[in-house]
């Protein structure tokens, strides 16, 4: 099952990609509540190269890496990656008279419902819109 989520992001193609790809962004927006965290970003940004998202509750009671390997790349248009567990995402950036709209598409796991991996994720993005549009604008 593959699960779309989507947001209009204000403010311009090159600040809403610079912060989906620079390590010192993502640790500030990567994560779906704020009882977690992301202390850890590391990102090789070219085809082949790979990338790890270290996401932990702020309480130390669980974490875990969020890693994967770069398909393609299209500079600010897509991202492709495959997840450690063969799961495919595509994250494609369009500019439009609004702003940036960032669609994000992937493959389900099975152990959450689809709605859940959905809502997650959701809020990942749009932890990243505020981001942006708080500190890039």
């Amino acid at each position: 099952m593959k699960i779309s989520i989507e947001t209009l992001v204000n403010a311009s193609l090159e600040n809403v990609w610079s912060a989906w790809v620079t390590p010192n962004d993502i640790v500030q927006w990567n994560f779906a509540s704020d009882d977690w965290i992301c202390p850890k970003a590391n990102i090789e940004l070219v085809v082949g190269g790979k990338f790890n998202y270290r996401m932990e509750a702020k309480d130390g009671s669980f974490g875990f890496d969020f890693e994967g390997r770069f398909t393609s790349i299209i500079f600010h248009e897509q991202i492709e990656y495959v997840l450690d567990d063969d799961r495919k995402v595509l994250v494609t950036f369009t500019q439009t008279n609004e702003g940036v709209k960032l669609v994000e598409t992937f493959e389900a796991e099975s152990e959450n419902s689809g709605e859940q991996q959905k809502q997650g994720w959701l809020s990942i993005l749009n932890n990243f819109k505020q981001h942006v549009e708080q500190t890039r604008v």
